[in-house]
């Protein structure tokens, strides 16, 4: 054999052996199978059961102003709402350094526990005594619902890589179909059977759902020791340039996002008054958005989850000064929420996406929770503000909350481009 020969084949050989030598790791995401799935099936109720009753909150704020707390201030009870939101979305810092260290096993059923025993107690809670609500539906509801929320997103990327925009979209789709469900089991049950057993009928539901997801569920990545105090909170993240500025554009659309949801059938009554289609435009709405969580994720898998989460977030705001800034009849208003609802919800299910495609595997599920803590004095903040416009009930303080969540959705969108440009400055690359 000639030197030559010699030279190759023992290049050859180290090559083999370099090959050969490449671990691979056992816990990669397979990107479907059975137990896959059944784990989007339990995440997703748990979506139904957590956030859901998040999306369902317009409905409760109506009944309040107009009986249940009707001494009250309309934007006191607004804040009940907000600081839901504000609960959910801070203790999410804490609850996905806890994912990453123990997993759903347990995390999963104590958040049951938790959000399906503080719907009973709202149910015996009184009327003309707000701190009741508050305690219940605002503060006790929503530690136990972010303990079970953010687990149910993040162990989804233990099982989908490439998929994972579209399963997470399934997930945050059970969040909308919660905000269709719950305000029409209110709509009808609260003139039957009263606001007691209206509220009780739902904790069976939350408790009935999270039974379901405790023995679906699964994680495929090992624990790992939880971090000191000081780690939980994962301030490092925001040394990533592109993560942060893609909380900032994430936080100044918060701002802006929910306030639809809040006010529009309060919009509806302002501008055509009662009908019957009134207490149905928060449902349409959330039912637009389960198609606008899924379909548009599915895209996104394809064409880059920045391009589309920066697309979604200025359409909003197209929408909200192109169609619901003019809108005074009760068929515009409809077509306004069908458009919202949709358009919105790519931002929603693909923020956790996002923060998945820029992040180390191991710190995903802490980078998420510290994502939506920074959000959370966003969403305790946005609707509040929003409903200082709103001085009395008028058309032209409705504009005015209008050019508010508009201009902020612009900002942000500003923002999310410039995280997307951050990763790849090619205008077509897929990101």
């Amino acid at each position: 054999m000639s030197d030559v020969e010699k030279q190759v084949n023992e290049k050859e050989s180290s090559q083999h052996q370099i090959i050969t030598e490449v671990p691979i790791d056992p816990y990669a995401p397979p990107d479907g199978g059975l137990q896959a799935w059944l784990t989007v099936l339990g995440a997703t109720l748990v979506g139904f059961s957590t956030f859901g009753v998040v999306n369902a909150f317009g409905a409760f704020s109506d009944f309040y102003k107009r009986d249940y707390l009707s001494n009250y201030d309309p934007t006191l009870i607004s804040m009940i709402g907000a600081i839901q939101v504000f609960v959910l979305y801070f203790f999410g810092a804490f609850s996905g350094s806890l994912f990453d260290a123990f997993g759903p096993t347990y995390m999963i059923p104590i958040s049951g526990a938790v959000t399906s025993f503080a719907f009973f107690m709202l149910s015996l809670t009184k009327p003309q005594q707000i701190y009741q609500q508050y305690l219940t539906q605002a503060i006790l509801f929503n530690i136990g619902a972010t303990f079970g929320f953010f687990p149910a997103l993040s162990v989804i990327t233990h099982w989908f890589k490439r998929k994972s925009a579209y399963a997470l979209g399934c997930v945050l789709a059970g969040a909308s179909a919660g905000g269709i469900v719950f305000p029409i089991m209110l709509d009808h049950l609260l003139p039957r059977v009263g606001f007691g057993w209206a509220v009780r009928a739902i904790a069976f539901i939350v408790l009935g759902c999270y039974i379901i997801a405790t023995f679906t569920i699964k994680s495929r990545r090992p624990p790992k020791p939880l971090p000191p105090l000081s780690r939980i909170i994962n301030l490092t993240a925001f040394r990533d340039p592109r993560y942060a500025l893609f909380a900032a554009g994430a936080f100044f659309n918060i701002l802006s996002v929910f306030n639809p949801f809040f006010y529009v059938g309060l919009y509806g009554v302002a501008t055509h008054g009662e009908s019957k289609i009134t207490p149905y435009l928060l449902p349409i709405m959330n039912a637009t958005s389960i198609f606008g969580r899924v379909l548009p994720a599915i895209l996104a898998d394809r064409v880059g989850r920045f391009n589309v989460i920066c697309v979604s977030v200025l359409a909003c705001s197209i929408i909200d000064f192109a169609v619901w800034y003019p809108t005074t009849g009760e068929a515009p208003i409809i077509v306004f929420a069908a458009l919202y609802g949709f358009v919105s919800g790519p931002f929603f299910t693909l923020m956790p996406a996002c923060v998945n495609q820029i992040s180390p595997v191991e710190q995903v599920g802490g980078r998420i929770g510290m994502l939506f803590a920074t959000l959370s004095f966003g969403a305790l903040a946005g609707t509040p503000i929003g409903g200082v416009f709103i001085k009395t009930q008028t058309r032209e303080h409705f504009q005015s909350l209008i050019i508010y969540t508009g201009v902020l959705g612009i900002v942000g969108a500003a923002f999310l481009v410039a995280a997307r440009l951050k990763c790849d400055r090619r205008l077509f690359a897929k990101v």
